[in-house]
């Protein structure tokens, strides 16, 4: 990214309120613990 190609996949995540504001994002995501993560950040809105 940023002028420099590469091959791969960057994952990301982003949090969404019903009127399209971006709330929160993850950049450079694991998957393991990330559902646990995103379910806690949920429970504090």
């Amino acid at each position: 990214m940023f002028g420099k190609k590469y091959m791969g996949i960057e994952r990301s995540t982003f949090l969404i309120d019903p009127n399209g504001k971006i709330l929160q994002s993850w950049r450079k995501v694991k998957v393991l613990g990330h559902t646990k993560e995103i379910l806690e950040e949920l429970r504090n809105l």
